[in-house]
């Protein structure tokens, strides 16, 4: 790994150009623990973010851990909160890290995770998106194995654990989801066939349909997972270019699960790790414009899978913007 030299500018790894607004941080007392990042890093930089980001690879202390906690963060302080504290009450035995890329935030979350020793925050300052937020993570975390897990989700104790058991079993395996959970404790279908005009129709109905339950009891591979907890190597990740960040939000998942498939690699469902799924509050606060990024992803998901699709999805949703 690249460090910067010493003194009063850094070099960083990618453009080999010194950055004289890049300065280091005074270190604290505290020492690191095995898995977790210093505390006090948290870095400055004067330049674009694109830069920031990847002088953070720079500047990392060297180590061998196993998974990487990526998760992305939008004005959703309660369930950030909640889904931290489910990881700090059972953290994985595993050596690990957590980041929690902040997508601009306005309602208390930077407080709230840089008040955690066990956190790295990295800062984005505007709203890039799910997709491309969970790259910026990607690429500034060490781990062998990447966790892409929403912030309001909540992790039991061992989850994490049991999602890498899962994924060492088979080494064709490539990524790993859990049966999610809502509050109560109903399952909710979290995997399924690749997008299609007739997959979709009928995952829509499986999904209001009572064999949930039953269809979520059992191990088997599907076209993909959610994103909302995500298990993936990262050798497998980097191999497709990480997420394609033409989607904003949603369906960035199951185009990702695609291009892992498309190598010949596996991506499995086990109900042997449950992680409660909340539907939090970064898309409820604003119903109209979820639903506009949903419609945009869907259209940008036909163009790249089915372009033959496109234009009739196209239609279809001007039509449901006129009404």
């Amino acid at each position: 790994m690249c460090r910067p030299r010493r003194g009063r500018s850094s070099r960083c790894c990618s453009t080999r150009r010194c950055d004289r607004g890049f300065s280091r941080p005074r270190r604290t007392s505290s020492r690191s623990t095995v898995g977790r990042a210093p505390p006090a890093k948290h870095w400055r930089c004067s330049k674009q973010f694109d830069l920031c980001a990847l002088c953070i690879l720079c500047v990392l202390d060297e180590g061998s851990l196993t998974v990487s906690v990526i998760i992305v963060s939008f004005n959703a302080r309660a369930d950030l909160e909640r889904c931290l504290e489910s990881l700090d009450a059972a953290p994985p035995a595993a050596p690990h890290e957590i980041l929690v890329v902040d997508n601009g935030s306005t309602d208390g979350s930077l407080d709230l995770a840089r008040r955690r020793p066990d956190v790295r925050l990295i800062e984005i300052g505007s709203n890039l998106g799910f997709a491309r937020a969970s790259n910026v993570g990607i690429r500034a975390s060490r781990g062998a194995n990447l966790l892409l897990l929403n912030s309001d989700t909540v992790v039991p104790d061992g989850a994490i654990d049991r999602l890498l058991a899962a994924l060492d079993q088979d080494r064709d395996v490539a990524v790993v989801g859990p049966r999610l959970v809502d509050a109560g404790g109903r399952a909710e279908l979290s995997f399924g066939r690749m997008i299609g005009p007739l997959n979709e129709l009928r995952q829509k109905r499986l999904a209001r349909g009572r064999g949930v339950e039953a269809r979520t009891s059992r191990r088997q591979y599907p076209d993909w997972v959610s994103g909302a907890c995500l298990l993936v190597r990262r050798a497998d990740a980097e191999a497709v270019g990480l997420l394609d960040e033409r989607y904003f939000m949603y369906t960035e998942d199951v185009d990702f699960c695609a291009a892992i498939r498309a190598r010949g690699r596996r991506v499995l469902f086990t109900p042997d790790v449950e992680v409660v799924h909340l539907r939090g509050r970064s898309a409820a606060s604003a119903p109209a414009a979820t639903r506009d990024a949903y419609r945009r992803s869907r259209l940008a998901f036909y163009e790249k899978h089915h372009p033959g699709w496109a234009p009739l999805l196209k239609l279809y949703v001007r039509l449901r913007r006129g009404r």
